[in-house]
């Protein structure tokens, strides 16, 4: 069951105070019946015994039932024992196994004294005789120097002098079972308190300290830079909550850091592209410009060639730099969008017409297919759209490797969208390589060397200003028969106020 830290703390105090009280109480319950029962039997007792009351008194009076029961039994039925010294020592011994001792007086007179060094300070303490009634089962007490219980039997000698006999106790201490009972109890006491703390001690240890070192470590990896671990979450508490928190900002910021490390080699890498892209045709220019310059163009038409091929690698130059300035466009969400109302059996017409130059001139059939009404419209930003068609076309006329080359571009009515298609019979994309054509800088043929060159981002443009539209784009392709690029866009739809 998984707790919350209050809960635990909560738990904490219950270990620490209510579980040793009733800990100890079992004990001390259960130690003080086991001594009792021992007691009773060691001392052959028929009455109970409360030896956790601490009232000394009653034990040290119950402790020498047995005798006095047999002394008045004697002194009842043959009365000439009391005069029999080898009894009355006999009789001592088992008093004084049970820290009591026997005084026998006979009028005034001491005749028999069973602790002789006692005895002489207390005898002038001794009640006289029939001074108290005998025949109740009680017992008087006297507080000297010492603390004493006395109990007293009159009785009369067979020549009928007094006489009284008196079983002494010292109560003065404890009975060694009840300090034994004692310290059994306080080092059972000492071992619960230990037990619970040292379950507690483990507890908090594993809930609490454990996975706050496993945080510290993980926040020294961190400022070490080492996000290469994991941080192990075993509760769900507020410390689990936070080893959580820790360790989701660890993944971001590997995350992050790994989107750093890939963007800087993004751009590194687009540096390096369009270096070489805009050294291939500063090369080509500075070659025809030293050639015009040489008189090498040294006729007309000549001249014109070189004149044509230096505007077309300008062209291409200025493409590059485009591409590069929509691309930190991109980078940054800022692309100026000027969305409006198009119609889009004209609008894609126009488009047509507008590559159909070039690709007359690059002999590559262009074909178009409209198969939507004449009234359909979208919303977009026909600027931009135009950027994704030349883009397309562009990466098409950039691989085909047919003498022949073809673009089909149709347009279809898919419901509630419109979808482009535009097909090509290049040499088509792998398998491996389709679904990836659209991230950035990624390109089937990674040569820089390839005569195809490219930023790499051009189809990743494409992919950012179709989907801010709100549409999605896709491909399919088969390696050497062509490739077709599929994109939608929501139909322009007026909304009737009734």
């Amino acid at each position: 069951m998984k707790l919350r830290l209050r809960t635990r703390l909560v738990v904490a105090f219950v270990i620490i105070t209510v579980i040793p009280l009733i800990l100890i109480f079992a004990v001390v319950l259960g130690l003080g019946n086991y001594q009792m029962k021992a007691f009773r039997k060691a001392y052959n007792l028929t009455e109970q015994v409360d030896l956790l009351s601490g009232n000394s008194l009653q034990i040290f009076n119950r402790l020498t039932g047995a005798e006095l029961r047999e002394i008045s039994q004697f002194l009842e039925n043959d009365p000439q024992k009391i005069s029999d010294p080898e009894y009355l020592n006999m009789l001592n011994e088992r008093l004084m196994s049970k820290y009591a001792y026997m005084i026998v007086r006979k009028g005034e007179e001491l005749v028999f004294d069973g602790n002789s060094h006692i005895t002489q300070g207390l005898y002038k303490q001794l009640p006289k005789f029939e001074e108290i009634d005998s025949t109740i089962d009680g017992a008087i007490y006297l507080d000297g120097e010492t603390q004493h219980l006395v109990k007293q039997i009159d009785f009369l000698y067979p020549d009928k002098d007094k006489g009284s006999l008196f079983v002494v106790s010292n109560v003065d201490g404890l009975l060694p079972e009840i300090k034994v009972m004692m310290a059994e109890m306080l080092m059972a006491i000492i071992l619960i308190i230990i037990f619970t703390d040292a379950t507690l001690v483990m507890w908090v240890y594993r809930s609490v300290v454990s996975p706050l070192g496993r945080l510290q470590v993980a926040t020294k990896n961190i400022r070490d830079g080492n996000l290469d671990f994991a941080l192990e979450v075993e509760n769900d508490d507020e410390i689990g909550q936070l080893c959580q928190d820790f360790e989701e900002m660890r993944i971001r910021l590997k995350e992050s850091a790994e989107e750093k490390i890939q963007y800087d080699k993004e751009n590194k890498e687009l540096i390096s592209n369009i270096s070489h892209d805009l050294k291939t045709p500063i090369t080509a220019i500075k070659g025809y410009v030293e050639g015009i310059m040489d008189g090498v163009a040294s006729s007309p038409e000549k001249l014109d060639r070189y004149i044509r091929t230096i505007y077309n690698k300008a062209n291409d130059m200025d493409k590059l730099i485009d591409e590069l300035t929509f691309y930190s466009k991109i980078d940054t969400n800022k692309i100026p969008y000027t969305f409006s109302k198009i119609n889009v059996a004209g609008y894609f017409r126009d488009c047509v017409d507008e590559v159909g130059l070039e690709m007359e001139a690059r002999n590559i059939e262009l074909g178009y297919f409209n198969y939507v009404d004449e009234d359909v419209s979208v919303i977009a930003d026909a600027e931009q759209m135009r950027r994704v068609i030349n883009n397309i076309v562009s990466n098409s006329v950039k691989y085909m490797d047919k003498k022949s080359g073809i673009i089909n571009i149709r347009i279809k009515d898919v419901g509630d969208f419109i979808q482009v298609e535009i097909e090509d019979n290049g040499r088509g994309i792998p398998a491996k390589d389709l679904p990836n054509i659209f991230d950035r800088f990624y390109r089937t043929d990674s040569s820089r060397n390839s005569s195809q060159g490219g930023s790499g981002i051009g189809l990743s443009i494409v992919k950012k200003i179709i989907e801010d539209h709100g549409g999605r784009i896709w491909a399919t392709s088969k390696a050497g028969i062509g490739t077709e690029i599929h994109f939608v866009l929501r139909k322009y739809q007026e909304v009737i106020q009734e």
